[in-house]
């Protein structure tokens, strides 16, 4: 499954209107620790299909990232019905995003 392209405008359906819980790639091209994370959110996002939506936000190009206080990228937000539940700083392992979507989701 491919990452969904999330901006100011889908962000309220795509997001905060979402059955399922959503993890936000907030990033930007310029970002060495982004490129790096880029294709673990890719992975997770096939590995959680149906159960996780996951998208990508570019910082520079919407402005809803200063909504939710982004000082540092990559940051990787998780919402559930509407509200961030689960927030993840910087570059990290695949298995510490994992263990951080599982306890969300219940798993």
């Amino acid at each position: 499954m491919a990452d969904i392209i999330i901006t100011d405008q889908n962000f309220q359906a795509e997001v905060l209107e979402s059955k399922l819980p959503v993890l936000v790639d907030f990033w930007a091209e310029w970002c060495a620790p982004c490129r790096i994370v880029g294709p673990i959110v890719e992975e997770l996002a096939t590995e959680y299909s149906g159960k996780l939506k996951v998208g990508k936000l570019n910082v520079d190009q919407n402005q809803v990232a200063s909504k939710y206080g982004i000082m540092s990228i990559p940051s990787l937000l998780i919402f559930k019905n509407g509200e961030v539940v689960k927030t993840m700083i910087g570059a990290q392992s695949k298995d510490n995003f994992k263990k951080e979507i599982d306890q969300v989701l219940g798993a």
